[in-house]
């Protein structure tokens, strides 16, 4: 029922760790529009904040200091500290107080102070409900509620992320914070980077309520943080004395029912340093080559004894000294990398898709037809042969290679694998009459060629080409009339660029698509 200003949300919203510069500022303008008088929201404010002094301190004070022989000057220093502490036990420390005087005048040791745990006060006299109590007047409860003059209906509205303080028992609800978000969401083009505070007792059925209402209300994100759920966190409701007492008196528990199994949580740091692992003198690997672009690629890799990849060399031989520097240079930075324990993986995710020239269709390679960049190949090459990774390859390993009609024509013809032969001399060879016979009779079973007025080669449906039926003939010459065919148009075979199609045809010293009319840089 109170109307809200901009004081109110500026509080709701920067509060939440119980800063004295946030209350100082923010609580009482929002006091004052709540209807209280200066005195009394000097008081609030004091109960909340502190003090900042031990002046009228309960127990501990400059009277009862001075009799366990501070002097002044030691008094004042602690007075300039106050201000910037919230728990009064950082003020007694060999720091404020200087080593000289802890050792010589209050009888300390250097055991003693250099001991993180060591509390002065109590090392002093003070009881732990008097160090209590002083706190309290010094630094302050870090919360508002039992604060005199307050009212208890008008707690909602300062209440935070977290419980405040250690007599703090109020907290903003999990349901309260997605729906202040999903308020502000319908205004708002992406998600809200607000994280939703949950309680320590906080269960995973709290966790999918949370996520449901997000999603019901229409959010687009949320994060979900439960109180504790890390072995540090930058905000604690409580100090390091009151947490240490409440896990000794939890393992004093459990150390008394010795049939209990002990759990204990553990931080195990590991720090790795880099070693290199250098590979064997004598190693194995493999070379692959390629085409891409007109320019060929080899690729040289070598392994360990167990198959892992150690290292990779890259050459094109016919690129300029710089280019082919730079290769040398990058190749064995990623063999380094990978000597010294980098994973394969990385490399991969980092360099496959880099894009510069040259690229296109590649040549020679089994499982890569096409790629972005040199970079980009070898990385696709590595993936697919040492990781597996058949997502990058364009044609699967396990895929079903077929024969290419051209290959099936040429071994019918009988070609010859040379381009060019040079007739060097000849001889005639007698063989017997019954050899001979037999031999041509096996021919002409084998193969009736008739030759066409054009010079096309058509192979009779009638023979029976040792292991190759009729239809089967009938279709190598169909297939083979269509390579003729092909060649009359002058397509060379080649794979375009950029429409994919095999219409590539030569335009003076380069290609042209009939398809799409890309060329290949230079028509």
């Amino acid at each position: 029922g109170v109307e809200p200003d901009y004081a109110l949300v500026k509080f709701k919203k920067l509060a939440g760790g119980g800063y004295f510069k946030i209350i100082n500022e923010l609580v009482p303008p929002a006091l004052k529009r709540l209807g209280y008088t200066d005195n009394e929201i000097d008081d609030i404010v004091k109960y909340a904040t502190g003090h900042a002094t031990l002046i009228g301190c309960p127990h501990i004070n400059p009277q009862t200091l001075a009799e366990k022989g501070f002097t002044s000057d030691v008094i004042s220093q602690i007075e300039k500290s106050l201000p910037s502490i919230f728990d009064i036990n950082f003020a007694f420390n060999k720091w404020t107080l200087g080593t000289d005087f802890c050792k010589n005048v209050l009888g300390f040791t250097d055991e003693q102070l250099d001991d993180f745990n060591f509390n002065m006060l109590k090392a002093l006299g003070f009881t732990k409900e008097q160090i209590e109590e002083a706190n309290e007047y010094v630094c302050g409860t870090m919360t508002i509620e039992g604060a005199p003059h307050l009212k208890e209906s008008h707690y909602p509205v300062f209440d935070c992320a977290n419980k405040c303080g250690k007599k703090g028992t109020r907290f903003i609800s999990t349901d309260a914070h997605i729906k202040i978000m999903a308020a502000a969401q319908p205004f708002i083009s992406g998600a809200i980077s607000k994280t939703i505070n949950l309680p320590n007792d906080a269960s995973i059925e709290d966790m999918k309520h949370a996520y449901m209402l997000s999603w019901k209300l229409c959010l687009k994100a949320n994060a979900l943080y439960r109180d504790g759920s890390k072995l540090s966190q930058p905000l604690n409701s409580v100090s390091d004395d009151d947490l240490s007492e409440t896990d000794s008196q939890e393992l004093a528990e459990v150390m008394s029912k010795p049939n209990d199994i002990i759990r204990i949580a553990e931080r195990i740091i590991h720090r790795y340093i880099a070693k290199r692992r250098r590979l064997p003198f004598r190693r194995k690997g493999y070379t692959q080559k390629a085409k891409i672009g007109n320019h060929s690629v080899y690729l040289r890799t070598g392994e360990y004894e167990n198959g892992q990849l150690g290292e990779i060399f890259i050459d094109m031989h016919r690129e300029g000294a710089a280019f082919r520097s730079l290769m040398n240079c990058f190749a064995i930075s990623v063999s380094l990398g990978l000597q010294h324990g980098v994973p394969l993986e990385e490399f991969v995710d980092a360099f496959v898709y880099t894009r510069f020239e040259p690229n296109g269709v590649v040549v020679g390679n089994p499982n890569i037809k096409m790629t972005t960049s040199i970079i980009d190949y070898i990385f696709r090459e590595l993936a697919v042969t040492y990781l597996g990774r058949n997502d990058l390859a364009h044609i699967s390993p396990e895929d079903e290679m077929r024969t290419s009609p051209i290959d099936s024509i040429s071994k019918l013809d009988n070609e010859t694998d040379f381009e060019d032969e040079e007739v060097f001399s000849e001889r005639f060879i007698d063989e017997p009459v019954s050899r001979s016979a037999e031999k041509n009779e096996v021919i002409s079973q084998s193969q009736k060629v008739s030759i066409t007025p054009e010079g096309t080669q058509i192979y009779s449906e009638s023979s029976a080409f040792k292991g190759v039926s009729a239809s089967q003939t009938t279709l190598l010459n169909s297939e083979y009339e269509k390579i003729r065919e092909a060649k009359m148009k002058g397509y060379t075979g080649d794979i375009c660029p950029s429409c994919g199609s095999l219409t590539m045809v030569r335009n003076g010293t380069c290609l042209k698509c009939t398809t799409c009319g890309e060329t290949s840089g230079c028509s």
